[in-house]
């Protein structure tokens, strides 16, 4: 279980990570014809404006959670299904940017880069690190094709019509298996999903830091 220090320190890539990954949404709704999130105030950097309290504390506690789902209308949209994928898509995608980002700042001090002879202080350090962990696991959990994660939405956009509307019917119980996805794992000490989310993680940390960061 993290320390005090640690949640002080997890709290502004957790923030930044949730605000940017419900902007997004927002934004490429926006651009697509449905001003639904704009007129909601869900257009904004704010993480107040998005935060969910239990999807919140499971970033903290586990490293995964979520935030309030960002209000669309499929019907303001030129092709409903395409563009719902891509409104989906849209939040997965800006966490994948942004760790990227991380992860440069990363290899310009820590790997070779030319500010090396520079050291960041510790916390600054572990701030980094967390944002590219926070960041992939916000990006690869979301791909979970379970409502009202993203991926359950871009999974729905490419079934058959008849099947997606057999999907649908689980949206109504979606929220609750997520939470015992998340929480059942924490309390019978079996991380199911983290096994199966590591690799990924471990992968693209690679990628962006040139570090494996799937044990932080």
């Amino acid at each position: 279980m993290p320390d005090l220090t640690s949640y002080i320190l997890l709290a502004p890539p957790i923030l930044l990570a949730l605000s940017f990954h419900e902007f997004a949404h927002g934004w490429v709704a926006d651009r697509l014809g449905d001003p639904t999130a704009r007129l909601a105030g869900r257009l904004t950097m704010n993480p107040l404006a998005h935060l969910d309290f239990i999807g919140t504390i499971m970033l903290f506690v586990v490293h995964m959670g979520w935030a309030k789902p960002v209000p669309i209308n499929p019907y303001n949209f030129r092709e409903p299904r395409r563009d719902t994928i891509l409104v989906s898509l849209a939040g997965v995608t800006a966490n994948m940017i942004m760790a990227a980002c991380w992860g440069i700042v990363i290899r310009l001090w820590n790997t070779g880069g030319p500010f090396e002879a520079f050291v960041l202080p510790q916390p600054i350090t572990l701030i980094v690190f967390y944002g590219v962990i926070i960041n992939l696991s916000l990006a690869i959990f979301n791909l979970i094709p379970i409502p009202p994660l993203d991926g359950s939405r871009i999974l729905g956009g490419i079934l058959p019509l008849r099947w997606e509307l057999q999907y649908r019917k689980l949206d109504r119980l979606g929220p609750l298996l997520v939470l015992a996805l998340v929480m059942g794992g924490a309390f019978l000490n079996f991380p199911l999903l983290w096994w199966i989310m590591k690799p990924f993680i471990r992968f693209f940390s690679i990628i962006f830091t040139g570090i494996d960061l799937s044990s932080l």
